[in-house]
């Protein structure tokens, strides 16, 4: 949710402060670009130099900034419109009733009322002044402007009493906001399934048996999902790729049995499932235990049938919206046609390694999207990030239908 987010963060005076390095950590980590400002006084307690270093952009102060020979004038307007989204952590109570009230005496302030984003507060203060009228005035005054709370927690405070007032951890206020921003989106509070990859079949502890699939259509699929609100299960064979979302789980698994027990495993929590992976459908009767070794003769490998985890799916699915892939090299459509009903999916990818550009290891696909009904809606050829939009732009239609 805050990949490629432009972040305003501001940050008051107040003990929590020492906390924001940790808090831009995390910003960073779930690929937020990040610019700050500090009050004058927040910087008594967190170090300008130590959080320009973690944002890797100049952390500002004031409205002006004086070199040797120049004075450069900080912006005010431009940070209010450069950001996506602004983040006041910690929120003081004395900023809080400035936000309120609409003064302006400081740079952030100055950039707050510029903000034509969203704006989230996490206040931090001592517990009498957290439960004090005015304190609730202005969080009432600033939820009525739109302004989104993080409530403080209870905890052990600064004065060394206990309660409410503690603002709340910095895991905490990013998941807080990756929920907010994921709220309204078409699959917000769904989970989705998607198998991705290869599956590779020992032979022996050395050797296996597998194919050219990349993962990369799953990993599109998976990425795009989770930027639709979705929480997904991403369950993976073996892959050079990486992901990093917090709203995607990693499982990797080897073998297409592996892949068997996985999709089952989490297949009754979710709405969407989507099998992308490019599963063996054998597998060698008997592994070695040692590697085979050369000799004159030939060597003849007895193959047994893997479990179909599609078709086992689509045995067992009561809520779910399931979706499988069809690689065909002739009679394309009317062989998908036979894989949709056999299997009892509700819609169906083709793609044909007949189509330049299509099939494993390229960064592109082309792709027919056939559903239940036999509806079938043809796409050029794409790139597998363009492809996932394609294909999560058909479900979501079929879901909300």
């Amino acid at each position: 949710m805050l990949s490629g987010k432009n972040v305003l963060l501001g940050i008051t005076g107040g003990i929590a402060a020492y906390k924001t390095t940790f808090l831009v950590r995390l910003l960073i980590k779930a690929g937020a670009q990040v610019k700050i400002v500090l009050t004058e006084s927040a910087s008594s307690f967190v170090s300008p130099l130590t959080l320009a270093t973690l944002s890797k952009n100049p952390v500002l102060t004031n409205f002006t900034q004086t070199d040797e020979n120049s004075v450069d004038w900080n912006n005010h307007v431009e940070l209010g419109l450069w950001a996506d989204l602004m983040l006041m952590a910690p929120a003081t109570a004395n900023t809080l009733s400035k936000m309120a009230n609409g003064n302006c005496d400081n740079l952030l302030l100055a950039s707050y009322l510029s903000a034509k984003c969203p704006v989230y507060f996490a206040p931090a203060m001592d517990l009498d002044m957290y439960k004090h009228p005015s304190t609730k005035y202005s969080f009432e005054r600033l939820e009525s402007f739109g302004n989104i709370m993080i409530s403080a927690t209870a905890g052990e405070l600064a004065s060394g009493l206990h309660g409410e007032g503690r603002m709340a951890e910095p895991e905490d206020i990013v998941a807080f906001i990756e929920n907010h921003l994921a709220s309204g989106l078409p699959l917000s509070g769904k989970k989705v399934l998607i198998t991705a990859g290869p599956t590779y079949e020992a032979i022996d502890p050395v050797r296996f048996v597998g194919n050219h699939s990349s993962g990369k259509m799953g990993y599109e699929l998976a990425i795009k999902a989770a930027e639709l609100g979705a929480s997904v299960f991403l369950i993976s064979g073996p892959s050079n790729l990486t992901i990093h979302n917090n709203r995607i789980k990693l499982i990797k698994v080897v073998s297409a049995e592996e892949m068997y027990v996985a999709a089952h495993k989490y297949f009754n929590e979710v709405s969407v499932a989507i099998a992308a992976a490019a599963v063996a459908d054998y597998r060698p009767k008997t592994v070695a235990n040692q590697k085979i070794k050369k000799s004159d003769e030939d060597l003849s490998i007895e193959f047994v049938k893997n479990r179909d985890i599609l078709f086992s799916l689509g045995e067992i699915k009561e809520h779910q919206f399931l979706v499988g892939f069809a690689l065909e090299t002739e009679n394309e459509v009317e062989n998908a046609k036979k894989k949709l009903k056999k299997k009892n999916l509700d819609a169906i990818v083709l793609n044909s390694l007949n189509d330049a550009g299509a099939g494993f290891g390229k960064p592109t696909n082309k792709i027919t999207f056939i559903d239940k009904n036999l509806t079938i809606k043809a796409f050029e050829l794409k790139t597998k990030a363009e492809v996932a939009v394609d294909i999560w732009g058909e479900i979501v239609n079929r879901i909300h239908a």
